[in-house]
């Protein structure tokens, strides 16, 4: 019987768990190990609805205070609050259109990480 992640949220009342074992039952697959959940799912339930509310509001912070029957603070506090949760994820950084040209126009684009700065 497949019970939903609500319910193993409820039970566990944010006590620290891992999985140790996943089933994909159509296609008769057992996985073993030890796997940490995603942050997303280690929030309570009311913030992972809380969550989920704001990104279906395409966050609006209004349709929040609407929906949740609260202030603009007090949605502000809350969000700000579940993000001190989550790690600051660093995006590398894509060079600017300028510099693609200027290295379309010298042959370099991509050996520039290869240490090369023209073509022969």
């Amino acid at each position: 019987m497949v019970k939903d992640w609500q319910e193993l949220t409820r039970i566990t009342n944010g006590v620290v768990f891992a999985v140790e074992r996943v089933k994909l039952p159509d296609d008769e697959i057992t996985i073993e190990g030890s796997f940490e959940l995603p942050t997303l799912a280690k929030l309570s339930l009311e913030d992972q609805v809380f969550i989920m509310a704001f990104v279906r509001s395409h966050d609006s912070i209004k349709d929040m205070e609407r929906v949740f029957g609260i202030s603009y603070p007090t949605v502000k506090n809350r969000l700000n609050r579940i993000a001190e949760n989550f790690e600051l994820v660093e995006i590398e950084s894509r060079p600017a259109q300028t510099e693609v040209l200027a290295q379309l126009e010298h042959a370099t684009v991509g050996q520039a990480s290869m240490g090369a700065s023209s073509c022969d």
